[in-house]
């Protein structure tokens, strides 16, 4: 090696939300990036998964996007870069003109940085619209909004650390972390047990989670292998067994009266709910034994310190928002908020996507979710910005998608692919293709929304450039970059400056202050920090965050003030909300919008592999994670796998009303009779060709995690060995 070890950079993992600490050392030959580990990572403490140990695999690349394309006559064409831009912003100043700003959709990602998602969705209501969005609307957008109304802040209430060293109970619903957050699981939960918690599992599906607290000489461990879909039900039967007990023993401390009477709402909505709730029946649906809901039910409300972590698993239907009430109705009524050890938390999937929402890249709220529609909130960012800010929401990305050809004609799209992430895969290609007047895409490989595009611009990898993620639990940390691999490519955050500046000019209309470098444009930034520093004036959570007080250990967020240490836990005192209280609602059950009938038959759920990352833009081109799993696959239980006379490693086609993939049928009892299980991460045969694009009302979140599917067997496999390049 050229480098010594020791100048190795030290950066943030580029793929899940648990933020681990990695370092980059350059290689002899040009382009060359190699992994080394950071031991002394405050996340991570030096251990990573697959995943980071293969992350600099894909940053020289030979599918690289290296040069400008513009689309002629059907076919890309090498362009420079100002004749690309050009032609972006006469498309954008064209689409405005005849359609009213509306008539654009931006789309941030959950992979690229803090300032780079705050420049598209500035850009964005610079150009008159709210409709910005990013893929937390895919993953966790229900979490947020069920969070952010009934508790006052869309995150994690916990830290890993607090959680691992004081939690006795961990529920973990919906969430399958040995798989998704590998070191979260294994740094901190898995090892929370062994030093004596109990852990509650609610999933419809074995996987690498219910494996690894199979630990010898312990059996605090449960599975509830429920049903997709009855999470509300399981829920149910908990809290009106907790209730129930509560009145026979009330001094036992199945609820905690103090805390319900002085720092909640709502308690008698739910205690009306539960009235005539059966919970016999109820158990039947979800298909667990009533007796091991109501264990669980007692070893959550018996503990000193009991914590719940959510996922996808909850969030992904259109009850989601209900879901997740309904673990914080749980937790409320326990008295499981506001110290170490407790709380409702969400494990985020990507690198940052906690920090895209929290920087405002969602239509309805700005920097630090300040809504919208809030005139002083939104006066106070004008007030920075120098310039008015729709007052109206705009769509989300799965409405901009849907509103294509209708009010909705051009999409500037930044590290995201729609058509491999958006359920309903094929109409949305179908809208992208044939409805769409214009798209740009920004990206470093080419995409299957980017092969859509009329211009393609090809920016930079993770280990290229500087700026600033949030992981699962709040911690705001510094990404370094090492050198810029190819010399054509350019920053997000360049990109983005150069087409704002393009579009609206100099001017005066960026404020200045004493720690700020002198006005230029709306979009002169000089750099990440530049960027950072207006971030920290209209984003009240982060304020008190400096690129030098963020160091090699970040900060927690909420950072009120320059010194802050931030904060590791929620709401000690009161709650984020306008009177203080956090808020219990009743909630019930609601089937998916779409359940087995005569022509099919079957429950399809979706979920991710651990070597894979979403739908696979850079894993799928990593040969260490391709390696281990190279092709989709079916989960198919034996009972099922004999009525259709599937052998394990069949080929079959696992079809639902809106399409149909090949796969691989592997049979296992890790499913439920009746449920089929797969992935989004291969190109080739994605989950979503066939997922429901319904919606939660609230959130605007589609239904992955429940639709009707069939399967078909005597086929002859299509075989693609062609290389996925799907959107992460």
């Amino acid at each position: 090696m050229s480098s010594e070890p020791d100048d190795a950079t030290k950066t943030i993992c580029p793929y899940c939300g648990v933020g681990c600490g990695i370092r980059v050392l350059e290689g002899d030959e040009p382009g060359e990036m190699r992994f080394m580990p950071w031991g002394d990572a405050p996340v991570n403490e030096g251990s990573v998964c697959i995943k980071g140990g293969a992350a600099t695999q894909v940053v020289d690349h030979e599918d690289r996007l290296t040069e400008p394309l513009i689309k002629e006559d059907g076919e890309f064409r090498e362009a420079t870069w100002s004749e690309a831009l050009d032609r972006v912003v006469d498309e954008m100043e064209g689409i405005r003109e005849e359609h009213g700003p509306d008539g654009m959709g931006f789309f941030g990602s959950s992979k690229t940085f803090n300032e780079e998602n705050y420049l598209i969705q500035k850009l964005a209501r610079r150009y008159g619209t709210n409709q910005v969005d990013n893929c937390t609307r895919m993953c966790h957008a229900s979490t947020v909004w069920a969070l952010r109304t009934s508790l006052g802040m869309g995150a994690m209430t916990n830290s890993m650390a607090d959680l691992e060293e004081s939690a006795d109970v961990l529920w973990i619903q919906g969430a399958n972390p040995g798989e998704q957050h590998p070191i979260a699981n294994s740094q901190y939960f898995r090892q929370a047990v062994l030093e004596g918690a109990t852990v509650i599992q609610v999933d419809p599906h074995a996987n690498k989670t219910t494996r690894s607290f199979e630990i010898d000489d312990t059996d605090r461990h449960m599975h509830l292998q429920l049903k997709p879909g009855t999470d509300i039900p399981l829920l149910n039967i908990v809290l009106k067994t907790i209730l129930e007990r509560h009145e026979e023993e009330p001094d036992a401390g199945w609820i905690d009266e103090a805390f319900v009477e002085e720092r909640t709402k709502g308690i008698d909505h739910l205690k009306e709910t539960l009235a005539d709730f059966d919970k016999e029946a109820a158990a039947e649906e979800c298909g667990v034994p009533l007796a091991d809901i109501e264990l669980a039910a007692e070893k959550y409300a018996m503990a000193n310190d009991a914590a719940i972590f959510t996922g996808m698993g909850m969030s992904q239907h259109t009850c989601g928002v209900d879901n997740v009430q309904n673990e914080i109705n749980l937790a409320l009524i326990t008295g499981n908020l506001g110290r170490p050890g407790t709380g409702v938390n969400p494990l985020r999937g990507q690198n940052n996507v906690q920090g895209t929402c929290d920087v405002g890249a969602m239509p309805n709220v700005l920097p630090g979710y300040q809504l919208v529609d809030d005139d002083e909130a939104r006066e106070s960012v004008e007030d920075v910005w120098g310039f008015d800010i729709p007052a109206e929401p705009g769509l989300t990305n799965v409405e901009i998608s849907h509103a294509i050809g209708d009010t909705v004609h051009g999409l500037y799209v930044m590290g995201e692919n729609p058509i491999m992430s958006e359920p309903d895969g094929n109409e949305t290609e179908r809208r992208f293709r044939e409805e769409l007047d214009f798209m740009v895409v920004q990206d470093i490989f080419m995409t299957e929304t980017a092969e859509l595009a009329d211009v393609v611009l090809p920016a930079t990898t993770w280990a290229e450039r500087d700026g600033t993620v949030t992981n699962t639990d709040r911690r705001v940390q510094r990404m370094r970059g090492v050198h810029k691999v190819h010399e054509n490519t350019r920053h997000d955050l360049d990109i983005l400056c150069e087409v704002g500046t393009r579009l609206f000019g100099g001017g005066e209309e960026r404020s200045s202050s004493e720690n700020r470098a002198e006005p230029g444009g709306a979009f002169d930034f000089d750099g990440p920090e530049d960027v950072f520093e207006e971030l920290r004036e209209v984003c009240p959570i982060m304020y008190g965050m400096t690129y030098d007080a963020l160091g090699e250990t970040g900060l927690h967020w909420p950072c009120y003030e320059e010194g802050d240490e931030g904060d590791p836990f929620l709401y000690e005192e009161e709650f984020e909300t306008e009177d203080g209280l956090g808020r219990i609602e009743g909630v019930v059950h609601q089937e998916p919008k779409e359940v087995p009938d005569e022509e099919y038959p079957l429950v399809l759920t979706t979920a991710r592999l651990e070597e894979h990352y979403n739908t696979g833009t850079m894993s799928r081109r990593s040969p260490t994670l391709s390696k281990q799993h190279p092709e989709n696959f079916v989960d198919v239980h034996p009972n099922d796998a004999e009525r259709y006379g599937i052998e394990d490693g069949d080929d079959v086609v696992l079809k639902s009303r809106r399409g149909e993939i090949t796969v691989r049928a592997d049979v296992t009892e890790d499913i439920k009779e009746g449920v089929v299980w797969t992935t989004p991460h291969f190109a080739a045969a994605s989950a979503n060709r066939l997922t429901n694009d319904v919606l939660d009302e609230r959130a605007k979140i589609p239904e992955y995690k429940a639709a009707s599917a069939e399967i078909e067997v005597d086929i002859e496999a299509a075989g693609d060995d062609s290389p996925a390049s799907a959107d992460d």
